[in-house]
C-alpha cells in the first residue's frame, strides 16, 4: 500500500463504487423498539449444516436429552463447524428435512422437543485472552459454532486461520438492505460487546488497526459505537453514504480504502479481512463466557405483522412460531413469508423452515406494500441493469447465457463475481428475475464441477489400483526370480562342496514317473487287447 493512500485511510476519506440504488428503506417499521426475547418452541429443527464448508458429524441419538448449548455435532478441527442444542429438551428425530434455501431443499435436521426449563450446561470463559494462546482461541471459536452472521456464513475460527500480513480488520455495521435492522439495535444495545469482540479479532488477525463502518441513516447505532470505541485507539469509526449496496463486502472494502477486491479473489488477497458485528458480538461472547452460538437478533417486520420489531431468536426456531409471536395475520392467497430482505431475500415454501445462523430478518409484507411478482417481460435493452450493478457486469448479457446454459461463457463473464444485490432485477422495466437465473447457473456450474471433481478422483483411483497391482505383479516376479537364483546358488554350493546335486534327484524322480506312466499305459493296452480276443 501506497504511503499516500495509507494516509487517506488514516484520514477518514470514503471512496466510492460503481452503480448502486437508493431503495425505500422502511427500517423505521423495527428500529423503534430495543430487541425482544422470544418465548420459548414446542420443538425446534436444527440443520446440521448451517455455514459455508463441510457440515460436521452428528454426535446425539433418538431419545437423549441434550442442554442449551450442548454440541449436536462434533468436527475436526478446521473442517466442519459445530451446531448446538437452542434448549434443554430430547431429541424426536434426526433426518430429512426442509431448510433455509430459496430451492427449498431438504438436508439433515436434528429435531428437539423441548421440555420448558431450558437447562444450559456449564461453561467457562476467558478473563485475559492475551494470556491464551491463538491456537486456544481459535478453537474456542470453532467449539462454539461461530460462522459469519452477516449473510455468508463462513466459518470464523477458519477465515481467521488464514494467516497472511493484514493492513485492516474491517467491522461490517452497514445493512444497507431495506427493512433490516437487526445490526441497528445489536449497535445501539451491545456495543462495549461489539467492540470487545472486535479486539479479540484484532488479536487473532495479527493486525492493529481496525475500522468499523456504519451507515449514515443510523444515528443512534453511530453515537452507540463512538462512545463504545472512545478507549480503543486500535478501532475507527467510519461513516458511509447511504447506498444500497455499500454493505456488500467488496463494495464496503472499495468505500473504506479505495482498494478492489480481484475477481475470483478474497478480502485477504489485498490484505484486509472483515467481519459482521453480529459476528463480532458472538466472538465476544463465546471467548468471554464461553456461550456457543444458539440464537441470534432477528428483525420481523413488514406490515402483516402487529409487533414488528427485533427479537432474540433460537436457532431451530420454525418460522411460524417467530411470526406468531410477532402477531401475523395473512393478508391471502398472495401472501409471501420472505427470509432476508427485499432485495437479497427468498420467498419461503412453508412455515415450518428453522431460523439458522445466517436468518437476520423475516419479511412478511402485506400485497399493498410490496406487490406480487409480475410476468417477465422480454428484455427491451434498455441498459438500466448494467448501469446499477456495482460489481460491473453485464446483467443482460448474463441473463443470456445462463438461459442457453453456456457456462463456459459465463465463466468467462465472471457470473461469480455477481453478490446478487438485486439491483438490477429492482430496476428492470421488464420485470426479469435477473438473480434467479444467475443462482441457478451457480448451482449448474457447480454442481457440474462437483461431478467433475468425482469423475477426476475416480479415475485417479482406478488409475491408483492399477498402478499398484503393476508394482505387486513385478514385486512378486522378482520375488521368484531371486528365489529361482538363490536355489541355483545354494544348488552349485552343494555340488561344489562334493554333495548330490539336487538336479540328478529331481531327474531320477521325473524319469520314474515317466515308467510308471508307461508301465500304466502298457498295462491298460494289454487288458484292452484281452478283453477283445475274448469277444
Amino acid at each position: 500500500m501506497s504511503a499516500a493512500a495509507k494516509k487517506a485511510i488514516e484520514a477518514g476519506h470514503i471512496w466510492s463504487f460503481p452503480g448502486g440504488i437508493h431503495p425505500p428503506e422502511r427500517k423505521e417499521l423495527s428500529n423503534s423498539s430495543a430487541i425482544a426475547p422470544l418465548a420459548l418452541a414446542e420443538n425446534y429443527a436444527v440443520p446440521v449444516k448451517q455455514h459455508a464448508g463441510a457440515p460436521a458429524e452428528i454426535c446425539v441419538a433418538v431419545g437423549e436429552r441434550v442442554l442449551r448449548g450442548q454440541p449436536l455435532t462434533e468436527s475436526t478441527t478446521g473442517q466442519g463447524l459445530p451446531i448446538h442444542a437452542p434448549t434443554s429438551g430430547t431429541v424426536t428425530a434426526i433426518g430429512p428435512g426442509r431448510i433455509a434455501h430459496p430451492s427449498g431443499m431438504a438436508d439433515v435436521v436434528i429435531r428437539i422437543q423441548a421440555d420448558g426449563e431450558d437447562e444450559a450446561v456449564l461453561t467457562e470463559g476467558i478473563t485475559d485472552y492475551s494470556q491464551v494462546s491463538r491456537a486456544e482461541l481459535l478453537n474456542r471459536i470453532r467449539l462454539a459454532g461461530v460462522a459469519g452472521l452477516g449473510g455468508a456464513g463462513f466459518p470464523t475460527a477458519q477465515k481467521l486461520a488464514l494467516q497472511r500480513p493484514i493492513d485492516y480488520l474491517i467491522i461490517n455495521g452497514v445493512e444497507c438492505e431495506p427493512y433490516i435492522s437487526a445490526d441497528d439495535r445489536l449497535m445501539r444495545e451491545h456495543a462495549a460487546s461489539i467492540v470487545d469482540g472486535a479486539e479479540i479479532l484484532l488479536h487473532l488477525a495479527g493486525c492493529n488497526k481496525g475500522l468499523v463502518a456504519i451507515e449514515d441513516n443510523k444515528p443512534e447505532a453511530i453515537e452507540a459505537m463512538r462512545k463504545a470505541l472512545h478507549e480503543h485507539p486500535h478501532l475507527s469509526l467510519r461513516v458511509v453514504p447511504t447506498k444500497y449496496p455499500s454493505g456488500g463486502e467488496k463494495q464496503l472494502i472499495q468505500l473504506l480504502t479505495g482498494r478492489q477486491v480481484p475477481s475470483r479473489g478474497l478480502p485477504i488477497d489485498i490484505g484486509l479481512i472483515m467481519h459482521n458485528v453480529g459476528t463480532a458480538y458472538a466472538v465476544s461472547r463465546a471467548i468471554r463466557n464461553g456461550e456457543a452460538l444458539t440464537e441470534r437478533v432477528v428483525t420481523v417486520t413488514g406490515e402483516a405483522v402487529r409487533q414488528p420489531g427485533n427479537y432474540w431468536v433460537r436457532i431451530g426456531t420454525p418460522v411460524a412460531h417467530v411470526l406468531q409471536q410477532a402477531g401475523f395475520t395473512s393478508s391471502g392467497d398472495q401472501q409471501r413469508i420472505i427470509m432476508g430482505g427485499p432485495m437479497m431475500g427468498f420467498t419461503l415454501p412453508d412455515v415450518d423452515v428453522p431460523v439458522v445462523k445466517i436468518s437476520n430478518c423475516l419479511l412478511v409484507p402485506s400485497t399493498a406494500e410490496l406487490a406480487p411478482a409480475q410476468q417477465e417481460m422480454p428484455c427491451i435493452r434498455c441498459g438500466a441493469c448494467a448501469d446499477v450493478c456495482p460489481a460491473q457486469l453485464l446483467p443482460q448479457q448474463l441473463q443470456w447465457l445462463a438461459k442457453a446454459k453456456d457456462h463456459d461463457a459465463l465463466e468467462q463473464q465472471n457470473l461469480f463475481d455477481c453478490i446478487e444485490c438485486g439491483a438490477c432485477a429492482y430496476v428492470c422495466p421488464s420485470e426479469i428475475p435477473l438473480v434467479h437465473y444467475y443462482r441457478k447457473a451457480k448451482a449448474e456450474i457447480r454442481n457440474i464441477a462437483r461431478e467433475k471433481a468425482k469423475a477426476e478422483i475416480a479415475r485417479e483411483r482406478f488409475e491408483a489400483r492399477n498402478e499398484r497391482l503393476e508394482r505387486e505383479k513385478e514385486e512378486r516376479l522378482e520375488r521368484h526370480r531371486k528365489a529361482a537364483e538363490a536355489r541355483k546358488k545354494a544348488q552349485a554350493e552343494q555340488v561344489k562342496s562334493g554333495g548330490d546335486n539336487p538336479n540328478d534327484a529331481v531327474q531320477a524322480a521325473i524319469a520314474r514317473a515317466k515308467a510308471r506312466k508307461a508301465a500304466q499305459q502298457k498295462a491298460a493296452a494289454e487288458q484292452q487287447s484281452s478283453n477283445e480276443d475274448k469277444s
